[in-house]
């Protein structure tokens, strides 16, 4: 446990902190303001796509491994110099974000929005290279368990911290107070050590980052089609209706500080309780079968939304919606993350995970973005039973991989 003492973790845990705060800025807590602001749901629904760059951030990687920053660069050093001008960049788009109105300028709100979104994602870039480089290897265990325990406080600040502030005050307070809180994790990294400066790799990006890994993966893997359906599948009803969640508490009558307190608090002990209990079913399971109970506990969570609507603003059932609904998605995300481990090959490990975990991002923030225009066409109870259904084939795909030879892609220890 002494290793946790160590500067460097401290360094490590708040940049986890400044790496979490915005996700949700740009997610959950600007969709309660858009629902409160009386926007339809499809324009709510639509808003999700300005998350993609969490997904497509594999792309412009390269750029900020690679490329030297000509000022900052010689001083502070690659990570560090990028860091403090993304962090500077996100304070000002923060700003501008607080600073719209939706109710009046929606296009403005939306980009200020994706803006915030891919500064935080290429955010994430530079601190997951810096906390690499600047730990040893028998400190990169801790230094992941680290990174979480900082990303989730920046998620209860962006959620409960924001959610809170809006209430006493006004968002507009808000977002400025999330934006003096953003550098908290580059004064980390500027007060703690320099990471020692590696020689960025050479040649053709593009190949060796995408085209390579992705031929090792259909080489090893007879049944890689169907893996690349599964993928996005699995989870993608699930995260449709998690997407809506946001608005469908605040139009049921729930205030802010009510839906903070239960789903950025207990949410999270529910989450992170679903994330141990899924890790014990993988070890005792095996990850497919815990993969389709999984998909089971999926079905009855979304279902849990239609009893939360006939119980309508009623705390004590939101905090058993609201607890299965966090518990089945840290189960069903332990047992993917182990799944998507196994698929990948020991040479490309690394981009191998983002590339296949970018194709499920990608698919549920695009095609669920569409959630809104349901609800707005159908209602409620339709779209929480389709998301319901959607399931269903993930778990018809999942069950004919696991009675094929070729389809046991992974078998973890």
């Amino acid at each position: 446990m002494a290793v946790y003492l160590q500067p460097r973790l401290l360094t490590v845990l708040l940049m986890g902190f400044s790496s979490g705060l915005p996700f949700l800025l740009s997610g959950g807590t600007l969709k309660i303001w858009l629902t409160e602001a009386h926007l339809s749901f499809t324009d709510i629904g639509l808003f999700s796509l300005v998350g993609l760059s969490y997904s497509l951030k594999f792309f412009w990687a390269p750029v900020l491994d690679r490329l030297p920053l000509p000022l900052l660069g010689p001083w502070l050093g690659r990570r560090r110099s990028w860091l403090v001008l993304l962090q500077a960049a996100l304070i000002i788009a923060l700003i501008g974000l607080g600073a719209s109105d939706p109710a009046i300028d929606l296009h403005r709100t939306a980009l200020w929005a994706a803006v915030v979104a891919f500064l935080s994602a290429s955010q994430d870039v530079v601190i997951d290279a810096y906390r690499i480089e600047l730990l040893a290897a028998e400190e990169q265990g801790a230094g992941a368990a680290a990174t979480q325990i900082g990303y989730r406080l920046g998620l209860i600040a962006g959620g409960l911290g924001a959610i809170y502030l809006a209430t006493g005050f006004n968002w507009q307070v808000s977002f400025v107070a999330m934006a003096v809180l953003v550098p908290i994790g580059g004064i980390a990294a500027l007060l703690g050590p320099k990471p020692p400066e590696t020689q960025p790799p050479r040649g053709f990006w593009l190949k060796t980052a995408v085209v390579d890994p992705f031929a090792d993966f259909i080489q090893r893997h007879p049944a890689w089609l169907a893996l690349l359906f599964f993928i996005p599948l699995y989870r993608f009803g699930d995260a449709v209706a998690g997407e809506m969640a946001p608005s469908f508490y605040i139009w049921l009558g729930f205030t802010k500080a009510e839906y903070a307190s239960v789903s950025k608090l207990f949410g999270i002990i529910a989450a992170l309780s679903g994330v141990s209990l899924g890790g014990v079913l993988v070890y005792r399971l095996g990850v497919m079968k815990a993969l389709l109970l999984g998909g089971m506990l999926q079905i009855l969570a979304n279902l849990t939304y239609v009893v939360q609507l006939w119980a309508g603003h009623d705390v004590p059932v939101l905090f058993v919606t609201i607890g299965i609904e966090q518990l089945t998605a840290g189960l069903c995300g332990a047992a993917f993350v182990a799944f998507l481990s196994g698929l990948c090959s020991p040479a490309y490990t690394a981009t191998q995970y983002a590339l296949l975990s970018a194709l499920f991002g990608f698919a549920y923030r695009s095609l669920g973005s569409a959630g809104g225009f349901i609800v707005d066409w159908f209602g409620w109870v339709p779209f929480f039973v389709l998301s319901a259904i959607l399931v269903l084939p993930s778990i018809a795909l999942l069950l004919w991989l696991m009675h094929r030879p070729e389809g046991m892609a992974t078998a973890p220890a």
